[in-house]
């Protein structure tokens, strides 16, 4: 059988208190023990710890073996150096003697120490958890302020280039439409000049036939007074010509009864 020096969980929930025991190895850890050997409670400021010194060097001496844990509290307690002067053969005034010296050694080490209590520990984590979180979240906003600067320069360079774009375009339709009119104007001009050249007495005709012409050609024709006088003419020229051809039917009566009287 292998007897080990270790600790036994005991306590209640969330607030453990390990006794120090020797026990088989062999059994579980909160199992069955040999002896009680002391307590050791970590959540007190500083640690309490309670050892049966006498009991515990007996266990060294015949062979216990310390865990890792146990083996760090027996030597911050001086119980490891005890053990190696009296395995030497020094005497017990002065192996307590170094015991106390180291004690007090250790003592002055944790009063320089600034000893922090377990609710202090907690609220440096929480402090440098803030603390990391706001590192965080500055990192973020400085990355969301640089993506919207690199959009807003994209944004306001394609703007830019729909601006440079229409107004290309626009030059272009104007210079296209300067020459379309200038065509324009080219063939306005010279149909203009053929069509003077072709229509011109068609406007003197136009000039002389306007209504008011026509109507006043008719009315000064065709008045009662001019019918009248034009009657009156043509009735002076039947009578002359009736006059002139009256002696040459006498003319012929005459010759014709002579030709009768010679036959």
């Amino acid at each position: 059988m292998s007897v080990k020096i270790r600790l036994r969980r005991m306590g209640r929930k969330k607030r453990p208190v390990f006794g120090v025991v020797a026990a088989d190895s062999r059994f579980p850890r909160d199992g069955r023990y040999i002896e009680d050997l002391g307590r050791y409670e970590p959540l007190d400021e500083p640690n309490s710890v309670k050892l049966n010194n006498e009991r515990i060097l007996y266990w060294l001496e015949n062979g216990a073996q310390p865990s890792d844990t146990v083996r760090s509290i027996l030597s911050k307690h001086g119980l490891m150096l005890a053990l190696h002067m009296k395995r030497k053969g020094s005497s017990d005034e002065e192996i307590w003697t170094a015991v106390e010296s180291h004690r007090s050694k250790w003592a002055e080490i944790e009063s320089s120490s600034v000893t922090e209590t377990a609710k202090d520990k907690r609220a440096a984590v929480l402090v440098a958890e803030e603390g990391r979180a706001k590192e965080r979240a500055a990192d973020a906003a400085q990355r969301q302020a640089e993506l919207e600067a690199k959009a807003e320069a994209e944004l306001e360079k394609a703007r830019e280039e729909a601006a440079e774009d229409r107004e290309k375009a626009a030059e272009e339709a104007r210079v296209e439409q300067g020459e379309a009119n200038l065509e324009q104007e080219e063939t306005d001009s010279s149909t203009g000049a053929a069509v003077t050249e072709t229509e011109a007495p068609a406007e003197e005709v136009t000039e002389e036939e306007t209504p008011e012409a026509a109507a006043a050609e008719v009315t000064e024709e065709e008045t009662p007074e001019a019918a009248a006088e034009e009657v009156t003419e043509e009735e002076a020229v039947a009578e002359a010509k009736s006059d002139d051809e009256a002696p040459e039917e006498e003319e012929t009566t005459k010759d014709d009864k002579k030709g009768k009287k010679k036959s």
